[in-house]
């Protein structure tokens, strides 16, 4: 007596893929928009949103109570183009907790090569990584300043509105979230470790604003006046406050002023430019 057979095999033959391949521009604007969401915590779980909500909401308190004072006293107290610098401790901690997130969970289970099996190139990558993060950190500020400047149309202060002073820490919004994602990018893709790229970006900006406070005490206390505000420049807020105020003529945050605005923009580039240079160098060791 022959057994029934308990499986069958279906022979269906390959089956092509007759659909349209969208090519490495939508691969990297998939990604990217995956990575954006997850700075936020958008498809994480509630866990990974409690961080960047709170720093977003922290964000908005200063803008509420700048709304707030218009309203009842009719006085002015939060200037745009300074906003970043007051808050630079928030986005510090902003950048030390999401950059780590874009970079180390690729680096430390080692699937960058299955990024790199479809169209995608290491500057695809990388170029996702880096947009996702600025437009996140473009957002947490400018959020902030156009609902301050919105407040302060609504409460309509005696004077014009300070559009000049919006529009200018706004071009500022560009060039720290620019800034700031290169280089958070750049410490935490040097470990595959989260805790230490937390770590490595908190120490970065610690070291750097301590630096710079330090230097430019000593300096002015020294007399030397004129080679002390090159000191600030070693501070990244300070160095895009700089040159915020050379292209778009807004006040300098320290109301002590900056060096040539022209040096401090190539002080800025060369940052920039040495960061991502340093990425693509890292990601292309890890893809080999």
């Amino acid at each position: 007596m022959t057994p029934e057979p308990t499986a069958v095999i279906h022979d269906i033959g390959y089956r092509h893929y007759d659909g349209v391949r969208l090519g490495r521009g939508r691969a990297t604007l998939a990604l990217g928009v995956q990575s954006l969401r997850g700075v936020f915590g958008l498809g994480r779980t509630v866990r990974a949103k409690i961080m960047p909500l709170l720093l977003a909401a922290i964000m908005l308190m200063p803008t509420v109570v700048s709304i707030g004072v218009m309203a009842l006293a009719k006085q002015f107290i939060m200037p745009y183009p300074g906003y970043a610098v007051f808050m630079q401790a928030v986005i510090a901690i902003f950048l030390a907790a999401q950059s780590p997130y874009l970079v180390a969970p690729d680096l430390r289970f080692r699937v960058l090569p299955l990024y790199l099996s479809r169209p995608l190139t290491v500057t695809d990558y990388v170029l996702a990584k880096l947009t996702a993060l600025a437009i996140a950190l473009f957002g947490l500020l400018a959020v902030p300043l156009t609902i301050q400047f919105v407040g302060e149309l609504l409460v309509d202060l005696p004077g014009p509105p300070h559009t000049a002073d919006y529009l200018g820490a706004l071009g500022g919004a560009v060039l720290y979230a620019v800034l700031l994602s290169s280089v958070g990018i750049a410490l935490a893709s040097f470990t595959p470790r989260r805790g230490l790229g937390v770590a490595s970006v908190i120490a970065f900006y610690m070291f750097t604003a301590a630096v710079s406070g330090l230097f430019y005490a000593v300096l002015t206390v020294s007399g030397r006046d004129s080679v002390a505000p090159w000191a600030l420049l070693l501070n990244p807020f300070f160095l895009v406050d700089s040159v915020q105020s050379a292209l778009f003529g807004t006040e300098p945050s320290t109301g002590e002023g900056y060096p040539p605005g022209i040096a401090s923009c190539l002080i800025l580039l060369a940052v920039i430019a040495l960061a991502v240079t340093g990425v693509l160098l890292r990601y292309r060791k890890a893809a080999s």
